[in-house]
């Protein structure tokens, strides 16, 4: 394994325990809310035009139709400066089962190169969060630990507010491999993802 693909991969592990931690600590902390199901502060977009549509099948079986409402997005530079980090977060629909109203966080690693525009064919590390229900310490992280198992095929950048440092970005894409557990033994396939989110990054 040569330099680059090794620190990417020590990145999106550290990366990965450290959101794992954040979910169970943010889930373990009193909340007006009960029903386990995210609670947007505000618009993904100003447009409120954010999504996220993905079909997982293994650890969690469902099929995904987020909306700017039912969702809590940020992103900006990956931390090489090779690319972007989004994250999108929102509930498990009534499909999901045991999980339903749980909130699920996808953070997706797309390596666009240091000019960040647009792309096609552009390699994604992909981790998925399932965040602790309340009351107890049953959160859950997928990861696919490198960026040969999803491919972002296309990919958009356009000004989110004028002026200002966000930016929308367009992305689908999907999985040839599995996120797997931390321990290896469970598998999550996210065999497709077509999402609008949101970036911070310095204007071109």
């Amino acid at each position: 394994m040569n330099a680059r693909p090794r620190a990417s991969l020590l990145a999106a592990c550290v990366t990965s325990l450290g959101l794992l931690a954040a979910a169970c600590s943010s889930a373990a902390d009193p909340a007006p809310s009960t029903s386990g199901a995210v609670q947007p502060a505000a618009h993904c977009l100003p447009d409120a035009g954010g999504f996220l549509r993905a079909q997982l099948r293994g650890a969690i079986n469902a099929d995904l139709d987020w909306h700017d409402a039912d969702i809590r997005c940020e992103g900006g530079p990956r931390p090489d400066g090779e690319g972007l980090r989004v994250s999108i977060a929102g509930p498990l629909p009534a499909s999901a089962g045991a999980n339903a109203g749980r909130t699920l966080r996808f953070v997706f690693g797309i390596d666009t190169g240091a000019v960040v525009t647009e792309g096609s064919a552009l390699a994604t590390n992909l981790t998925a969060i399932l965040e602790s229900s309340s009351g107890s310490a049953d959160a859950a992280l997928y990861a696919t630990r490198g960026d040969d198992k999803c491919t972002v095929d296309r990919l958009q950048r356009r000004s989110a507010t004028p002026g200002a440092r966000d930016f929308r970005i367009d992305a689908r894409g999907f999985c040839l491999g599995p996120a797997s557990s931390l321990d290896g033994e469970t598998r999550l396939h996210v065999t497709t993802f077509d999402f609008a989110g949101r970036v911070s990054l310095e204007a071109p």
